[in-house]
């Protein structure tokens, strides 16, 4: 074990843990924007009962994310101050952005939406959650706009060995944000649509063995279908947008794209769609692949027609560039081929069955026939599910983050040049051990916390606020 693969595992690790929350955080928050949107609109109780019942959900997952953010944020300045003193000015606004701006006006609304449940009118109370959507939104922008400059440097220059903002509107028309930015968001409201059907799949699993009312079904049923309207909508946007963003990378970040391919030489023209295989690091071929001709081309350039540069070539034209030593280091240019290949793979299949899924789904539960409901293994089908997002989105971060291999920041910064000088393997590996043992407390304590609040019945809440009244504690004379 060295230093770097420690770090690097580190970072991996709360970047994982931290990402299972964000994308649930904002894809059920804006789920319950557009519920309680419906309430105002038709005054149809059920969205009412089911904002409150998705809505302690939603606390639930943004109380942990918060927690998981401050992890991430401290293991930063603990293993990559270098990297923190090199990118410090241009990460400085985003941050400050996310921080003042977008967690403020979350962290705000957040709680008045929390506490003035039939203390407002509906109208006011659906515009706190809406705006405590919003501020996730923005919060991902900002911080997008930092990670995009890291896959695509715009709007700075290097002086005194660090790169100095010098457009800070640069960073916000980096083309490299908003299609990150699009697939990121899309994949997070796809998200929140799955955790409400899916959730609700285990409810109606439950209901099969215990008596429900016939309102609490009616709200389950509702779930159902609008977390499903709401997954194949963004499913299908989360897939055209990786699309576009894939073709763009063939241009900025060809070895990425390659990578992904398991294209080690250059192909012909049409180039071949490989479905599976295993890439062999040594020999630079993909082993038991089996392909779809000219599939790779049309991904590509929407032709049949164009072929993709190789890994080999790629990384001759990097070498040429860079050279084959950066600050003392002998470095090559391949990522990890077979977890980009497979990544990038079980991140594409993931969208494919939620859209899949979705559309089954609101199908089978039609009002003139609802067939989902009489059969389990259609609703475990659903219910299961529910975990799928959080797989898709960490091997979506695995193909953005590892596929600027050497690069912290592309082009300008490497992993070796970014790890804190003065951290030890001992500390490393205590402080991964400890964080390993605290995410995974989080992570018991989060589920055992849902599956408190999924126990509750939809129809028959109490109301939700935390703090029914608030009491003087001087009322009966403390003194």
């Amino acid at each position: 074990m060295d230093i770097v693969s420690l770090a690097r595992f580190q970072f991996a690790m709360t970047t994982v843990y931290h990402f299972f929350f964000v994308p649930f955080s904002i894809g059920t928050a804006f789920a319950i924007a557009v519920m309680e949107s419906i309430y105002v609109h038709t005054k149809n109780d059920v969205y009412k009962k089911m904002a409150r019942f998705w809505g302690n959900i939603f606390l639930l997952s943004f109380a942990v994310g918060v927690v998981t953010g401050l992890i991430q944020e401290f293991q930063f300045g603990m293993n990559w101050s270098d990297y923190s003193r090199f990118m410090g000015d241009i990460f400085g606004a985003p941050l400050a952005f996310e921080a003042l701006l977008s967690f403020f006006m979350e962290s705000t609304f957040i709680g008045l939406w929390t506490f003035t449940w039939n203390k407002v009118k509906p109208g006011l109370h659906a515009f706190f959650i809406w705006m405590t959507s919003i501020g996730s939104l923005t919060s991902a922008l900002w911080i997008l706009t930092a990670n995009s400059f890291m896959q695509n440097p715009v709007g700075y220059t290097i002086k005194n060995g660090r790169a100095e903002m010098t457009n800070f509107f640069a960073l916000l028309k980096n083309p490299q944000l908003w299609f990150e930015y699009g697939h990121v968001v899309f994949a997070a409201l796809m998200m929140g649509g799955v955790i409400v059907a899916g959730l609700t799949g285990f409810q109606m699993l439950k209901a099969k063995k215990q008596a429900v009312s016939d309102e609490t079904k009616k709200v389950y049923k509702t779930s159902m279908r609008f977390g499903m309207c709401i997954a194949l909508i963004f499913s299908v946007l989360t897939i055209a947008v990786g699309h576009a963003q894939m073709q763009y990378l063939i241009k900025e970040q060809p070895m990425k794209f390659a990578a992904t391919e398991a294209v080690y030489k250059t192909t012909k023209s049409p180039a071949g769609l490989a479905l599976f295989g295993v890439a062999d690091q040594k020999t630079h071929q993909l082993k038991g692949s089996v392909e779809i001709p000219g599939m790779l081309s049309f991904m590509s350039y929407n032709k049949f027609s164009g072929s993709i540069k190789g890994m080999d070539q790629i990384n001759k034209d990097l070498t040429k560039k860079y050279g084959k030593y950066i600050a003392g280091h002998r470095v090559n240019y391949y990522p990890p081929v077979n977890t980009m290949f497979w990544s990038f793979r079980i991140m594409v299949g993931i969208g494919m069955w939620v859209a899949l899924v979705s559309i089954v789904t609101l199908f089978l539960t039609r009002k003139q026939k609802e067939t989902l409901y009489n059969h389990k293994w259609m609703l475990w089908v659903v219910a299961l599910t529910t975990f799928v997002p959080f797989i898709g989105n960490s091997v979506g971060w695995f193909v953005t983050e590892f596929g600027r291999y050497p690069w912290t920041v592309y082009g300008l910064f490497t992993i070796q040049q970014s790890v804190s000088p003065t951290v030890s393997v001992a500390s490393l590996l205590t402080s991964n051990i400890v964080y390993f043992i605290l995410f995974t407390t989080l992570a018991i304590v989060m589920v055992y916390l849902v599956v408190k609040e999924l126990r509750k019945d939809p129809a028959n809440l109490d109301n939700p606020q935390l703090l029914e009244k608030v009491l003087d504690p001087f009322d009966k004379g403390a003194f």
